[in-house]
């Protein structure tokens, strides 16, 4: 890949949180959901309920769509990016712990809402 292309892609991640991701149903169906990302460079990050579909879906069949994109006041300043590839699940604690702070970084309310649940 182009490094000046990689760059404007790392850069668009960086600027946004959220995306759409798209997995595959068993019924054989897409199932688009929003959820929080992180990123570290290339690579995205999200957690992921043990028991939500999503989940059971990626376990099932890695294959997903995401998209990514800001709310844009005028359509000809869209900037968005539309990727496909396989997720992996990790059950390895170490790299949970590790990605689960480069989330929270991220998005800090995650974790004052995770103590609020808990208390």
């Amino acid at each position: 890949m182009d490094r000046d292309f990689k760059a404007e892609i790392t850069a668009l991640l960086d600027e946004h949180r959220i995306m759409t991701i798209a997995t595959v149903r068993d019924d054989g169906w897409p199932q688009a959901t929003v959820v929080s990302y992180a990123n570290e460079e290339l690579v995205l990050y999200c957690m992921l309920g043990l028991n939500t579909q999503k989940h059971l879906n990626i376990v099932r069949d890695p294959r997903v769509s995401a998209a990514i994109s800001g709310n844009y006041k005028q359509p000809m300043q869209y900037k968005g990016l539309s990727l496909a590839g396989r997720a992996t699940v990790s059950e390895d604690k170490t790299e949970i712990e590790r990605v689960r702070g480069i989330v929270l970084t991220r998005h800090p309310k995650l974790q004052e809402n995770s103590a609020a649940g808990s208390s």
